[in-house]
């Protein structure tokens, strides 16, 4: 008999049986269901079986996050189920059986947008830098004086110096930040290209070639197009063929065309693959797929393109500062966060893009309405921690994150309370939802997309700051009073966290380590790199805590060690996780990177095997961190303690901090 028989015989009923599994797999902590109905799978029943940790829904899978166990788990449920396991891409191709059109589009921008939301945060921080030292006055109105009187502009303002007006260097700051801001957002068209191809996994070479056609210097650009003569462009901005003429206008900032030739030139080195002989497709193929990509972008998809970014803006624009802007700001302000839920929220981030692009302000009002929507569903966590603080289970989950919320991280929160309990939920739309409304009717605009949550100021131009600080106020306090009120008076808390208690858990198995209560076990650290907190991993699931305790290592070096005597206890297939249990019975879980799992191996090199005992400081793993950066997955990699009944982490260092491979790292207090 399995060690999990049992309990993966209860899984499978509760899910609904084996009729209602279309595919099944799993990962490092996970195991991943594609259900025929995701209503046949009993969520209490699954929860209440003790090796699982908690479940949720994303991209169409329904996942049981199992922890170290998983690959013994999956087994003993593919022997009692009868049911085939198949890979993490057949599963991610199968779960597309549960989203209709629309779902596919938006998923597939995600995995777009996703790799370059880094570079869009950067610049944001620095178009928001700069919006402080060219708009926030620095001396007082009767220092800027003329003849001793106070000086006033065209509109009978009073000027006011500002901080670049008055210091040679921070002039000089704010000049060379010009540098990096104008590459993150004119060249944004390369960097979609580039991802596109990625996404398609096409050569990624011809999509940024492609890209740079889109924003080259000897094309008109996009920002000055709108006060160029139709007469000056026809002139002196266009392709003579003799019989036709082809404008040569430039896309910057803009985002549809770039979708659209990129897609155009993945979809055309697909075909061509498929018909050119391999002997000679290194010729043929990029050169077939390029200077036609390149022929469409500026005769059919960019125009076409233009135009749908400019309707899209407008309409979005109108919903802005129409008659009912007040009715706009208030329903995307309560929608955003189930937008967040369901990844339409990455929809934003273009129309976004084209509204900066499009108005003659280069503004957005969309992007104020994010910032308070992140920070209302933060303030609707800090309520149900407020509550819970005595709690210190719940203190671990919702405290981190509240703080990742409020830097404009809305996952963690989202997941890991206010969902799952509804009515923090509520509150925190309802908090998101008058934030807008007034922030829509003060008619606040940012200078660019920044970091979300409260972060978000510097993003807000400054004509608007005041009116901002007022909405993110509404913002902080309703949905906090309102999620205590909730609990209080019972309105939507009957949900969830009250009907689970009424379901009988079985009781962990907790192994006897033999150490005295106290005993301290020491863990050195397994890579070299920057020691972070755990809550800040991109995976809620780590970030929460469910998987165990820790800490996160951001390594600069792809070399990751045993941290302590210990045995081998599991080593994935993909070389991107391995578990340990020391001599002293710690268990530990080292993932390196998020998602590193569909990498399939790539970029692994494992110097260890299942069952092998080692010694700290042993070589475990090899990884090569730029080909993991350059498949769009973050190298971060949780070091956890997972029998957290047992051992409690206690840090040796502040965070963040610079740590090597071999200094300790933590201890482990046998509890």
């Amino acid at each position: 008999m399995g060690k999990f028989e049992k309990e993966a015989q209860s899984l499978l009923d509760a899910i609904g049986g084996k009729s209602n599994v279309s595919a099944v797999t799993h990962c490092a902590t996970r195991m991943r269901f594609v259900l025929n109905d995701d209503k046949a799978a009993d969520v209490k029943a699954i929860e209440s079986l003790a090796p699982v940790k908690g479940t949720f829904t994303n991209a169409g899978q329904f996942q049981v996050i199992i922890g170290n166990d998983v690959p013994i788990f999956y087994n003993d449920f593919v022997a009692v189920s009868g049911i085939e396991g198949v890979s993490k891409e057949v599963a991610k191709s199968a779960a597309k059986q549960n989203q209709h059109p629309i779902q596919r589009v938006l998923t597939m921008l995600a995995e777009i947008f996703t790799p370059i939301i880094p570079a869009i945060i950067v610049g944001g921080l620095i178009l928001g830098f700069r919006n402080i030292l060219e708009g926030v006055p620095f001396e007082s109105l009767g220092q800027a004086m003329a003849d001793g009187k106070p000086v006033f502009d065209a509109n009978g303002e009073p000027v006011y110096n500002t901080i670049i007006q008055v210091s040679q260097f921070w002039n000089g700051v704010n000049s060379f930040l010009w540098l990096p801001g104008e590459a993150i957002f004119h060249f944004l068209p390369v960097g979609i290209v580039w991802s596109v191809t990625r996404k398609m996994g096409t050569t990624q070479i011809l999509g940024i070639i492609l890209g740079i056609c889109l924003v080259s210097p000897q094309l008109l650009n996009a920002y000055a197009v709108a006060g160029t003569p139709a007469a000056e462009i026809a002139k002196s901005w266009v392709w003579d063929f003799g019989s036709f003429t082809v404008n040569k206008i430039g896309y910057q900032a803009q985002v549809i065309p770039a979708l659209l030739a990129g897609l155009s030139l993945s979809y055309l080195e697909i075909f061509w693959r498929k018909r050119i002989p391999e002997v000679i497709s290194m010729i043929f193929v990029p050169f077939l797929s390029l200077l036609p990509a390149i022929i469409l972008a500026h005769t059919v998809l960019g125009p076409l393109g233009w135009t749908i970014g400019k309707g899209i803006s407008a309409v979005v624009l109108a919903g802005l500062t129409g008659s009912f802007k007040w009715l706009f700001g208030a329903i995307f302000g309560a929608v955003y966060a189930p937008f967040v839920i369901t990844g339409l929220h990455h929809m934003t981030n273009a129309i976004d893009t084209q509204l900066i692009a499009d108005t003659s302000t280069h503004t957005t009002g969309l992007w104020p309405m994010i910032a308070l929507s992140n920070i209302a569903q933060g303030s609707a966590v800090l309520g149900y921690y407020w509550m819970h603080r005595h709690d210190k289970k719940e203190a671990q989950i919702s405290l981190p994150a509240t703080i990742s919320a409020y830097l404009g991280v809305t996952e963690p929160a989202l997941f890991g309370v206010n969902v799952k309990y509804i009515y923090p939920f509520v509150a925190g739309m309802i908090g998101s939802g008058i934030a807008g409304f007034l922030s829509t009717t003060f008619n606040i605009q940012a200078n660019a997309i920044g970091v979300g949550g409260l972060p978000g100021f510097l993003s807000i131009n400054i004509k608007y700051m005041g009116f901002f600080f007022i909405c993110m106020a509404v913002a902080v306090i309703v949905p906090f009073f309102l999620t205590i009120f909730f609990k209080k008076t019972g309105i939507l808390a009957k949900t969830e966290e009250d009907a689970v208690l009424d379901v009988p858990l079985q009781e962990p198995v907790v192994e006897e380590t033999g150490l005295e209560a106290g005993v301290l076990v020491t863990l050195i650290s397994p890579l070299t790199g920057e020691m972070k907190e755990l809550s800040q991993a991109q995976d809620a699931v780590f970030a929460q805590g469910v998987m165990g305790q820790g800490v996160l290592i951001e390594p600069s070096e792809g070399e990751l060690v045993a941290p302590v005597d210990a045995t081998v206890s599991v080593l994935f297939p993909t070389k991107h996780a391995v578990g340990l249990v020391s001599e002293d019975g710690v268990e530990l879980l080292m993932h390196i990177g998020m998602d590193t799992v569909n990498l399939e191996g790539k970029g692994f090199t494992a110097h260890v095997a299942q069952g092998e005992k080692v010694k700290a400081g042993d070589k475990l793993i090899s990884f090569d961190i730029d080909a993991i950066k350059a498949a769009g997955y973050p190298v971060e990699t949780p070091v956890i303690i997972t029998n957290q009944d047992n051992f409690l982490p206690i840090a040796e260092h502040d965070f963040p901090r610079a740590i090597q491979r071999g200094e300790k790292l933590m201890t482990a207090r046998k509890l």
